[in-house]
């Protein structure tokens, strides 16, 4: 407050030094404005360099335009933070509100975590009419309110955020003048309000890969026939293309609705001249289009019915020579037979190195005349997996400690509402979902409830969890335990999927930047699941079991390190007091035959 008075005083100086003048254009005359810029400067945390003390603020602020002695625009593209500022980036521009006659507001690029608060449409000034918040790390969903008072809007640019959720129909509907709307690259759930396409002065619409879905409307198209883009593209819309929409985008300059899965006929004549692209979708008897299998499939699970494309076979190429195809299978066996030969014993020997290990460390023990006690949680839970119960071990009370709590609303939101589009799998223990936190970290979520799993099915995980994070098992992040019907895990987002998806790659999926596995990923691997099993076996007390070890529950990070997962199903290990080597050699396998399958389709 202080250093605003003082900037005052100086126009106020100026003021008195010439009676009677008027101010030049340029210069600030509004003392909101001021009182609204500063307090920009210090939330957002700009530096002195580009904003400087003790300066009028429409002569040297960057960014910042005037129109008769007042704000009218401000830019934030470029500018930069102080050190503080970069520590603690939010979304906090309530200095707005005193920028009385501002008409445009433009952050693209500008790091503005946090979601969009609610006062911000009645908020902004009535002249307001350009908002562009575009790749700003903005999440959550849309206040209805937040456009709403927007009457003179007429540009609107949100894309490649976090927003999530509904768009606001209601509130969409008020932006008659909108002449621009850009809500691509989002994670939005639901339709397109059937209002967008009322809005008759929108001459640019782009909602690419926007996670958008439904049908377009049949009535109601206002869209002027000089249009110049409409991009519905890499979204989940179905159905037939409507009548209206083929004559709308026959006259755009650019229309896109790639990537969807539109389907019945469509006439060559509908592309307009070439200004339309509608790869990737379900059209009958149209090049480039998805597979058959893939448009049933998406049709199925939303009970539509479905009557798509038939792709003809594929056509088989002429069989190579009997001598010629012999000599390449015999080349193929013997280099598969001696890289294979060769990761078995590089497996193999990390094994003996596990069990000679453990074995050195038990004489050591029983010479010191000291044996590790188990603690009473995990005793606790060899008497539940002993006699069937699903009371909560001795554990439970310190489960709360193991990663962080999340609040069942915080998980809710980063999975749009655990919505079916971000449905990983059907897990046996929990539903998986992927996810990504208001910080922007990629997770895995599993819900557990009473429909996918029995009553504790969680209890065991997190009392082996409690033991430590090892770096072998899934990287766990916390929990939300509030709810007694449901309890939610979540764990980071491993790149490389897992071990299942690794061996059946397809080829060109390397051309979007996953890699194949050879010889050297392929012994990491196997080494990996190996150290992950000895954790298990030997340096837990007591010895711990997975029983679920299958390719689907080994994890593979960014740099194909294993992260074992599926851990619902661990429990102590019976008495080894006198097991001989070759029986500890069987019992490392935990008792599952697809361990030794996944290491032979490694080696293959």
């Amino acid at each position: 407050m202080m250093r605003a008075r003082g900037l005052w005083a100086l126009l106020l100086v100026a003021l008195a030094a010439a009676p009677g003048a008027v101010l030049a254009q340029g210069n600030l005359t509004s003392r909101s404005d001021l009182r609204g810029l500063y307090a920009l400067r210090g939330s957002l945390g700009l530096r002195a360099r580009d904003w400087p003390r003790h300066a009028d603020p429409c002569a040297a602020w960057a960014g910042v335009g005037c129109r008769g002695g007042r704000v009218v625009s401000l830019t934030l593209v470029g500018l930069r933070r102080t050190r503080l500022g970069r520590l603690n980036p939010r979304f906090q521009v309530d200095g707005l509100r005193n920028l009385t006659q501002l008409e445009v507001f433009n952050a693209a690029g500008f790091g503005l975590p946090g979601s969009i608060p609610a006062w911000f449409g009645d908020g902004l000034a009535p002249t307001f009419q350009s908002l562009d918040i575009s790749a700003c790390a903005v999440s959550g969903e849309i206040p209805a309110s937040a456009l709403s008072g927007l009457g003179n809007l007429t540009t609107l640019n949100l894309a490649g955020n976090k927003l999530s959720g509904p768009l606001p129909a209601a509130a969409l509907a008020g932006l008659t003048r909108l002449r621009t709307l850009n809500l691509s690259g989002n994670a939005f759930s639901g339709a397109l309000p059937d209002v967008v396409w009322s809005l008759s002065g929108l001459s640019v619409l782009d909602i690419s890969r926007a996670n958008l879905t439904g049908t377009l409307p049949t009535t109601g198209l206002a869209l002027p026939a000089n249009a110049q883009v409409v991009d519905l593209s890499g979204n989940l819309f179905y159905g037939i293309l409507p009548e209206a929409f083929r004559r709308l985008f026959a006259g755009v300059l650019l229309a896109n609705i790639s990537g969807n899965y539109f389907d019945g006929k469509l006439s060559m004549t509908d592309g307009g001249g070439g200004n339309v692209s509608f790869e990737l979708n379900c059209f009958l008897d149209v090049p480039g289009q998805r597979t058959q299998a893939d448009c049933q499939q998406f049709y199925v699970r939303r009970g539509l019915p479905y009557d798509g494309p038939i792709n003809p076979p594929a056509p088989q190429s002429a069989p190579a020579p009997a001598r010629k195809k012999k000599h390449e299978n015999l080349k193929y066996i013997l280099t598969g037979a001696i890289g294979g030969g060769l990761l078995l014993v590089g497996a193999l020997a990390a094994l003996v190195f596990c069990f000679v290990y453990s074995g050195r460390r038990k004489h050591d023990q029983r010479e010191s005349g000291a044996m590790p006690s188990a603690p009473s949680g995990v005793a606790a839970t060899a008497a539940v997996a002993a006699t069937g119960s699903t009371q909560p071990s001795a554990l439970s009370a310190n489960t709360a400690k193991v990663g962080d709590s999340f609040a069942y609303d915080q998980l809710a939101n980063a999975t749009s509402g655990f919505g079916e589009e971000r449905l990983i799998k059907h897990g046996h223990s929990g539903d998986l979902y992927h996810g990504v936190l208001q910080d922007g970290t990629a997770v895995v979520v599993k819900r557990v409830t009473a429909r996918v799993a029995r009553k504790g099915a969680y209890q065991a995980e997190l009392d082996l969890l409690a033991k430590g994070l090892h770096e072998r098992l899934v990287p766990f992040l916390g929990h939300c335990l509030d709810k007694e019907e449901e309890k939610v895990l979540v764990y980071r987002f491993v790149r490389n999927g897992d071990l299942s998806s690794a061996l059946h790659r397809k080829s060109r999926d390397e051309d979007e930047g996953m890699q194949s596995l050879d010889w050297i990923k392929r012994l990491k691997i196997a080494t990996g699941v190996a150290e992950a099993l000895c954790y298990l076996h030997h340096e837990c007390t007591p010895p711990m079991v997975h029983r679920d070890v299958q390719a689907s529950s080994v994890l593979l990070d960014d740099k194909f390190d294993v992260r074992l997962g599926s851990l619902s199903e661990v429990c102590p290990q019976e008495g080894e007091g006198h097991q001989n080597v070759i029986t500890k050699l069987l019992r490392f396998s935990s008792g599952s035959r697809f361990f030794w399958f996944s290491i032979c389709n490694l080696l293959i």
